[in-house]
């Protein structure tokens, strides 16, 4: 009898261990994009995709992936929205991650739909540029090196302003023939992105699906319901390329499953 409940408490405990393991053991993602619009300057052009944050700070957490994008020495730093959790709203924590990334490389950041139903974004974005955040908001900006360009923007959430007002508003004027990277919280919207001839599209908000299983992926996700198509990885429709973070933190539901929070590494590749 003794030893049939010292097995259950160690099956607990291995349970709890497997449990934290997977919400907070965080992986890296390397992915490599090719183009023949890249201009031979940003051969090896090394960008990490960070999303979904959502406040997260259980035990230092926000400075341990601080170290491990340190380590990988990206050019840039993308985040892809839901830096906070509207339920559970904290700007410091978020504050403090970002300061983190910033003394690693330039972080360009655009907004989630928990920034904006937070409605306390304008505090939020205020905090961001005094730390040196770029805050793409429906604009663009280059991205130099040794004086060729390729271009960068970010587009507000769609929960305010129609998805096609915004999009139209940040192209605008921008010459065809750069290449061309887009910031956007929301995957589902990958056949709008395509149509305005975007050639690589970060985003999150899927948190991998939440729960993962072998064979069929994530299990569900906002904007996508059960068993949804846009969660991990890369995904190409025509001549745009969108690359999905599983994010780094938890929102209504408090627990991955064969789902670690991850970091992505792409590498950009000259044809």
């Amino acid at each position: 009898m003794k030893q049939k409940k010292w097995l259950i408490f160690l099956l607990i405990i291995l349970f709890i261990i497997f449990l934290y393991c997977e919400n907070n053991l965080v992986s890296i993602n390397k992915i490599n994009i090719a183009s023949k619009k890249l201009p031979k300057s940003f051969q090896g052009y090394k960008i990490v995709h960070l999303s979904d944050f959502h406040n997260k700070s259980f035990f230092n957490f926000g400075h341990k992936v601080a170290e491990k994008v340190k380590g990988l020495s990206p050019d840039i730093i993308v985040f892809t929205g839901d830096l906070i959790d509207s339920r559970r709203y904290n700007e410091e924590i978020s504050l403090e991650f970002m300061k983190e990334l910033v003394k690693i490389a330039p972080v360009y950041y655009v907004n989630g739909n928990h920034e904006i139903r937070s409605r306390k974004f304008s505090a939020l974005e205020k905090g961001l540029k005094e730390i040196g955040v770029k805050v793409l908001r429906n604009k663009n900006e280059n991205l130099v090196k040794n004086g060729e360009e390729i271009y960068i923007l970010g587009i507000d959430d769609p929960l305010q302003q129609p998805l096609e007002e915004t999009v139209k508003a940040t192209i605008k004027n921008l010459e065809e023939s750069k290449f061309k990277i887009l910031l956007a919280h929301k995957p589902e919207y990958i056949s709008e992105y395509s149509s305005y001839k975007l050639d690589l599209v970060f985003s999150g908000h899927a948190h991998g699906g939440q729960v993962r299983l072998p064979f069929i992926g994530g299990l569900i996700a906002p904007g996508q319901g059960m068993f949804p198509k846009y969660t991990n990885g890369k995904y190409v429709l025509d001549d745009t390329t969108m690359i999905v973070s599983r994010g780094l933190g938890n929102s209504l539901f408090p627990q991955r499953l064969f789902n670690k929070p991850e970091i992505v590494e792409v590498t950009l590749l000259t044809e």
